[in-house]
């Protein structure tokens, strides 16, 4: 169903003969007259009707969809004498019932009883000789649908094969210089802004326009967001329902037709095979539908269970290596931007984490290494990606690809649940031509003003500072050709003290540093003094570099208030990067952002309050009861998780920079969450493999490719999370200078240790007898591989994950086994040693602020070895 456009030919075309017992359909890729055929289904009514019969019969033992009822809901059969009922339940006034709708002057009513037609909608139209217009009055606002029907029956007021017409709405422009020869559909999704909804019908000069069907009716407001991913530029897209939608193409990937008898919102989806450009590389899959089960946020309104059972992967290329992509092409038209829908349900997977693969678009990275079950915890559970393609990046099609993604974990597959393709308005509201509802083209009156007036401005600017130039050149100093630079005294490119407040950090201007939406909720401040009690030297629960943490209450909800210290080193950059990325950010285990407050020059972010505090008050400190293995394991896989989704959750990707045990929040339940994201660095994308930026972190942690070479990737993450995971086996700081100097730096002595193959000597004593020597093993591998020396050598964080949720198996395995010998001998010991260690105990006593190593330590030191770089990062400003 190309471009959603149902046509059927009329008698004689290309030479055919319609058999009265035969129903021919042909799919279109364009609902014009010059249209060339896609496909064409032809089956008699005798074999039809036992598949009708046996489907009938196969559906009934499916889930059936959720029915959506409509507030609004006005179905018209133009031109009918009589109601109309179709099989998807829909039912169609009259023309004579649904006159109160229309403003008209003429009042032509068609039929052709003997037309051979898919449903008697079609059998009578109504014709327009001068402009005509549906108004509805509506009881809701926001996302309406609205299906136009047309097949130019025969009539003796018009040849309808040859009327050219325009269609509007109040917010669009539909159709324009629109004909047809053959049944045609258009489906369209309008968010309307007024209760009073027309439909405007225009024939053009010397023409006519005709109608056979009209439908409106509501639409979930939950069935398309304001926000999804814009492809270039790359970064997330706001504003979706400013736009209004045409459905191009809605395919059902690797499965059947379904029809809008079986869809929950009475769509047609349609068959992937016409659409795959090689279909030997592609092999369709499917599961029942009961075993579909949808996540919070997602309901059968998306797409029905039907869609997501069904799938296609990679076929087996009879190879070592799997390393193609699957495509598929469509039509579309040039000069208009693009909503792509991609539909994902995991069915192939047997175990959680085993399928990362990447999703192109045009050419262009859209998802890279994408793993859907670190997004929704589970298999078969329903996941969709809405993606924006910029009219730039559209030729003659939308291309969409996958293919599996270089990690060394996992299977080499790729798979696609189902395809949508929206056509967007352009800047002149209109889904068809230069030519919006108003009449005016792109560059038209208000248009030509705009262009007129920013050509204005840009000549009046550039005036202004070529007479500031000038002047400056004439109280040039007498000494300015033994200036160094001749910018530095005539270019005022440094801007010194100022901010985006206009003024200092801490100045007197109290203008908002935010002027779009988005971005959370803004607080008052005295909203968060209430919520503080005035900030309570009590109430304060943690002290980071950024500022102190107080615990708040807000709407009789807990929270934790941060407040920025104007002493600090960190200032509006980690305030603003902080909100930027925690709104577009929104992840189980990512600490959520619930809105912030910049009033009178304060800067103060508002989370969800983590009761149990970060990970290592737990480890280490605070005298806290300690943490079993298992809790530990399931912490770091919190923790992975969270750090996976930053990493591959968008196409350009997103570097936390500062991960670090008190970055890691432990809610209630001791489920872990990646906090403060101040330093974060939105990653390289496709075009390059780093980002080449000053050098930011916490000691300890810090990757040392990172701060040898100042550029920052993702792998430096890994290496920071390496440290975490030794933290977490030898519940001891990253670094302590108090120890003796081979024992300072975490990461180097625990490594010589490992080195050695007895890294269960300095094991944290509480977990001697209760941990499996194979899950420590595993676990210590893959803190290995983190600390690799080199980015290159480092796994991705999705290879982290597999191996921490492996030693988590192999723990509970342990655990089981040890249950069952104890069930079946009572005799033994219920808790015997799983393995016999000696620990090195160490000194890990800290102090508030630790001391820095004393010169004299740092120069006996190797040049390469961990401590010696912690002596260079006295100049870093971590937190």
């Amino acid at each position: 169903m190309a471009k959603m456009s149902y046509t059927l030919p009329p008698p004689g075309l290309g030479g055919m003969m319609l058999d009265k017992n035969k129903i021919p359909l042909i799919l279109h890729s364009s609902s014009r007259t010059s249209s060339s055929s896609l496909s064409f289904i032809s089956m008699s009514i005798s074999t039809l009707l036992p598949l009708v019969l046996y489907l009938s019969l196969l559906t009934s033992t499916l889930a059936a969809p959720t029915a959506f009822t409509p507030k609004d809901s006005f179905f018209i059969a133009c031109g009918s004498n009589n109601k109309i009922g179709t099989p998807d339940g829909k039912s169609y006034q009259s023309d004579q019932d649904a006159h109160g709708f229309l403003s008209a002057e003429d009042k032509y009513l068609v039929s052709d009883p003997n037309a051979i037609v898919p449903s008697k909608i079609y059998s009578s139209a109504r014709v327009f000789l001068k402009d005509a217009t549906y108004t509805f009055t509506l009881q809701d606002s926001g996302w309406h649908w609205v299906r136009l029907h047309f097949l130019p029956i025969k009539t003796d007021i018009f040849k309808l094969e040859t009327a050219s017409f325009n269609v509007y709405t109040n917010e669009v422009t539909l159709l324009h210089s629109f004909s047809t020869t053959n049944l045609t559909m258009k489906e369209y999704l309008i968010h309307v802004k007024s209760q009073r909804f027309s439909i405007k019908f225009e024939p053009q000069k010397s023409s006519a326009a005709f109608i056979n069907a009209i439908e409106v009716s509501t639409a979930p407001d939950t069935l398309i967001g304001d926000s999804g991913q814009s492809l270039s530029p790359v970064g997330e897209f706001n504003g979706l329902n400013q736009n209004s939608l045409e459905t191009m193409y809605r395919v059902n990937v690797g499965g059947n037709l379904v029809t809008a008898d079986n869809d929950t919102l009475g769509r047609t989806w349609v068959q992937d095979g016409q659409y795959l450009n090689n279909k030997a590389m592609a092999k369709n899959v499917n599961v029942q539908t009961s075993v579909i089960k949808y996540p919070q946020g997602v309901t059968p309104y998306i797409a029905p269970q039907t869609v997501y059972a069904t799938a296609a992967e990679m076929a087996d290329s009879n190879t070592m290596v799997q390393s193609f992509n699957v495509s598929w092409d469509f039509t579309v038209e040039k000069s208009y931007s693009y909503l792509v829908r991609l539909h994902f349900c995991d069915i192939v997977s047997t175990s959680l984490n085993d399928l990362y693969f990447n999703v192109y678009i045009n050419g262009k990275t859209a998802i890279s290494s994408l793993d859907l079950s670190s997004i929704t915890g589970k298999l078969a559970t329903p996941n969709y990606q809405d993606i924006v393609v910029d009219s730039s990046l559209v030729q003659d099609k939308v291309s969409v690809q996958i293919g599996p993604a270089k990690v060394d974990s996992g299977s080499k597959n790729a798979i696609l649940n189902g395809v949508e393709v929206f056509k967007m308005n352009n800047t002149v509201s209109s889904l068809d031509g230069e030519f919006g509802p108003d009449g005016k083209a792109a560059f038209d009156g208000k248009h030509k003003k705009t262009v007129a007036a920013v050509g204005f401005a840009m000549m009046f600017g550039a005036f202004v500072g070529l007479g500031a130039m000038v002047i400056k050149w004439h109280k040039r100093p007498q000494d300015w050709q033994r200036r160094n630079s001749f910018s530095s005294w005539l270019l005022p490119l440094h801007a010194g003290d100022s901010t985006v407040f206009g003024k200092s950090n801490y100045g007197s201007h109290k203008s908002s540093i935010f002027t779009t939406g988005g971005l959370g909720r803004r607080f008052t401040f005295d909203e968060i003094k209430d919520a503080t009690k005035n900030f309570e030297a009590s109430g304060v629960i943690g002290v980071g570099g950024f500022g102190n943490v107080y615990i708040g209450t807000l709407d009789a909800t807990q929270v934790a208030v941060k407040r920025g210290n104007p002493q600090s080193e960190q200032g509006i950059n980690e305030f603003m990067t902080e909100i930027q990325m925690l709104s577009k950010l929104r992840h189980k285990h990512l600490v959520s952002l619930i809105g912030y407050c910049d009033e009178n020059n304060e800067m103060i972010l508002v989370y969800e309050y983590m009761s149990n505090g970060p990970l290592r008050d737990h480890l280490y400190g605070k005298n806290m009861p300690p943490l079993s293995w298992k809790q530990r394991l399931e912490i770091s896989i919190g923790a992975a998780r969270g750090l996976h989704y930053l990493h591959t959750g968008s196409a350009q990707g997103i570097i936390h920079r500062d991960v670090k045990t008190t970055n890691i929040l432990l809610d209630e339940n001791f489920v872990s969450k990646m906090a403060d994201f101040g330093l974060s660095k939105d990653g390289p994308g496709q075009q390059a493999d780093h980002v080449s930026t000053a050098v930011k972190g916490s000691f300890g942690y810090l990757d040392p490719e990172y701060f040898r070479k100042q550029q920052l990737t993702d792998k430096s993450d890994v290496y920071s999370f390496g440290v975490v995971l030794l933290e977490v086996l030898c519940a001891r700081p990253a670094i302590n200078p108090a120890l003796p100097r081979e024992q300072v730096n975490l990461a180097e002595w625990a490594m010589n240790w490992k080195r050695k193959d007895m890294l269960e000597k300095i094991l944290d004593p509480v977990l001697v007898g209760s941990i499996n020597p194979e899950s420590m093993k595993k676990f210590s591998e893959a803190a290995e591989k983190c600390l690799a020396e080199y980015g290159s050598d480092r796994p991705t964080m999705g290879d982290v994950l597999w191996n921490l949720e492996y030693a988590l198996q192999l723990q509970e395995a342990s655990a089981q086994g040890k249950l069952d010998d104890a069930t079946t001998n009572p005799n033994l010991n219920p808790n015997p040693t799983a393995t016999t260690v000696t620990p090195v105990v160490t000194d890990t006593t800290l102090e508030t602020r630790p001391s820095a190593i004393i010169p004299e330590q740092t120069r006996a030191m190797d040049e390469r070895s961990g401590t010696a770089l912690l002596a260079q990062f006295s100049n870093l400003s971590g937190r």
